[in-house]
């Protein structure tokens, strides 16, 4: 609507509408401010990819290991996974057939084992050493040939052994427990239960910490909650009130100045900064959103300089730059990560 003459009316009441004009521009002015903000994070998911060439890595004592939902696990030398910018295709790592499908993956040296997690919370360790290292795209070998899986088991979680900090877990339902190093030694017993799946139903999400810091759980829905792991009792207690239909998917450890990459099944990743992610003083709230997706299936807390891991349901692994993921105080959708065209995300790794 333009704007009347008011010459026609007096100068009291001119001035008084005058007076009202200034007044709703000066609210006006946050209201803008906050749209542009809003503005400024969809153009974020819209971020356009660097297309310089990456320099790739140099041979190193590093691996990977992938593997399966059924335990077929492949050992490959890390810097045969050629760096590519974020948002390509990627490459056929892990061969398996349905309904088989690649479920994790870790980086280590040979001379580490690695501790495999399955959904019913039992535990085993293995010496990657043992493992013949393979090409990139390859089949893998059965490492559970000689261990029955119970009914509906499958490997949930694949971590490196280490000789301090804490492992802290989390269930499907909430659940999280954090335990001791020592108890996943050389002596631990083979498939012992550190998480009660019958009381508190499928491990969901495992990875080490140093104990001195903050947990942050992400659930399917993209809320998450972050609070202090020494509030965690030895027993385990919940760490987040879900959603009907949500279920956590990923655990992670941070601090002050950390970065969480927060990642979805279609392949959209963002990078959020702890700062704007404020740390509960209990367990067990609801959390907030913390990334614009009803698709998340995993979180990694960010080192500067570190690669991303990417893994599809389909066996395709791509490997790129985490900076290359905008970092963000706010909630979006992301960045496209991984052209997945029919596929969808399984895994992720940050190392």
């Amino acid at each position: 609507m333009q704007r009347p003459d008011l010459q026609s009316l007096s100068d009291d009441v001119r001035a008084y509408i005058e007076y009202l004009e200034a007044k709703i521009q000066q609210l006006e002015a946050p209201r803008a401010a906050r749209s542009a903000a809003i503005r400024s994070e969809m153009v974020e998911r819209e971020a356009p990819v660097n297309e310089e060439p990456i320099a790739q890595e140099a041979p190193s004592a590093f691996q990977l290991i992938t593997i399966s939902q059924q335990g077929a696990v492949k050992r490959t030398e890390r810097h045969l996974f050629s760096r590519q910018h974020r948002g390509g295709m990627g490459v056929f790592d892990l061969d398996v057939q349905p309904p088989d499908q690649p479920a994790a993956l870790a980086c280590l040296t040979a001379a580490q084992h690695f501790l495999v997690f399955t959904n019913h919370g039992r535990v085993f360790r293995f010496p990657s050493s043992k493992l013949e290292l393979r090409p990139v795209r390859s089949r893998g070998e059965m490492i559970f040939d000689r261990i029955p899986f119970e009914a509906g088991e499958t490997v949930a979680v694949v971590l490196p052994e280490r000789a301090q900090g804490y492992v802290a877990m989390v269930s499907a339902s909430g659940r999280v427990r954090s335990l001791r190093h020592h108890l996943f030694g050389e002596h631990m017993k083979a498939g012992v239960s550190v998480l009660n799946f019958q009381d508190y139903g499928p491990l969901a999400s495992a990875c080490w910490t140093n104990g001195d810091g903050d947990i942050f759980l992400a659930a399917s829905n993209g809320m998450g909650i972050r609070f202090s792991e020494k509030l965690i009792p030895p027993q385990g207690e919940w760490g987040i009130r879900l959603a009907e239909g949500a279920k956590v998917v990923g655990i992670a450890p941070v601090y002050d100045d950390s970065r969480l990459f927060l990642l979805s099944a279609d392949g959209r990743g963002t990078v959020r900064v702890m700062p704007s992610f404020a740390a509960n003083k209990s367990l067990g709230g609801s959390g907030k959103q913390a990334i614009k997706n009803t698709q998340v299936v995993g979180i990694a807390a960010l080192e500067r300089y570190q690669d991303l891991f990417v893994l599809s349901r389909l066996g395709k692994l791509i490997r790129f730059p985490a900076d290359e993921v905008p970092e963000t105080e706010g909630v979006v959708q992301g960045v496209l990560c991984m052209n997945l065209r029919g596929d969808e995300v399984t895994a992720l790794l940050n190392c």
